[in-house]
């Protein structure tokens, strides 16, 4: 147990008189391994939240999302996902690599239903995962170190209406991503990038991509 709680946590459930509340709850859940329970649930996902810890000691939170079963359990102990375009600034992938500790909140907001889990992360442009992961750059594998079912009473209950259209598909190209257009970025992007704004129809203003988002059209 003195590997989840520190002396901060004692703190407070001594204040709280929630010492032996802790230490069962710790009993009665948290576990080291993935069970099957855990497996069906983390595959039957399509996005979690990402925790890391970047240079300074802050932590970095990041929403993560593809297709249901982008999560692979690769066995009891660990499980893999994959890292897609995004706006390259890198600022998970590039922590992994510096602090390998990470949290992962998985969510069912429409049930609804939670697992957390620590664990330290790995990260590679030749995982042989790669091939499996439509669309992707790197990918992600967890060593899990704790993984737990957490208390779901105050997670409002929200119904999915579709999968975003930028998820990468095996055999179907994505559409590009409208920030690219942007034109404070045109200099500054790849050179595969570098038609996209033309593509979509010409440059943007940071305002018109806030704008976009704004109304669900970016």
């Amino acid at each position: 147990m003195d590997e989840l709680y520190g002396k901060q946590h004692r703190a407070f459930q001594q204040q709280f008189d929630t010492v032996k509340l802790a230490n069962a709850v710790h009993n009665n859940i948290v576990s080291h391994e993935i069970d099957a329970r855990h497996r069906d649930f983390i595959e039957s996902r399509d996005m979690f939240f990402l925790s890391t810890i970047d240079h300074r000691g802050y932590p970095t939170c990041s929403y993560k999302g593809g297709h249901a079963c982008f999560i692979k359990v690769l066995d009891q102990s660990t499980l893999a996902y994959p890292s897609y375009d995004g706006n390259g600034m890198f600022l998970s992938m590039g922590n992994i690599t510096l602090n390998d500790k990470v949290g992962m909140l998985l969510m069912d907001l429409e049930t609804p239903h939670r697992i957390r889990i620590h664990g330290n992360a790995s990260v590679s442009r030749d995982d042989p995962l790669l091939a499996h992961f439509a669309g992707a750059e790197l990918v992600v594998r967890v060593k899990v170190l704790e993984i737990f079912v957490n208390c779901s009473r105050y997670i409002h209950r929200y119904r999915k209406l579709a999968d975003s259209r930028y998820v990468p598909v095996q055999g179907k190209e994505a559409p590009p991503a409208q920030w690219k257009r942007i034109d404070g970025l045109q200099e500054a992007l790849p050179s595969r990038d570098q038609h996209i704004a033309k593509s979509l129809g010409g440059t943007i203003t940071s305002e018109e991509y806030e704008h976009m988002v704004g109304q669900g059209q970016a």
